[in-house]
């Protein structure tokens, strides 16, 4: 997992089911807006070669109003 901006958003966890469903934990700073790009990278263990991106995820960060 890559964030384009580890500053407003990280992967904190990764981890893949017995049937091979992946799931990413992602951390984002509450007080800062922006966006990122999140990119999941991944390589078959019978393959040589780079690993290639399975998935991206475009992801815009808005903070909470905050009263008074």
């Amino acid at each position: 997992m890559r964030s384009s901006a580890p500053a407003l958003v990280t992967a904190s966890g990764w981890s893949v089911d017995a049937d091979g469903a992946a799931h990413a934990s992602l951390r984002c700073v509450g007080a800062r807006g922006g966006s990122a790009r999140i990119t999941g990278l991944a390589k078959a263990p019978d393959v040589a070669g780079a690993a290639r991106v399975t998935f991206t995820l475009d992801l815009t960060v808005t903070p909470p109003t905050r009263e008074g």
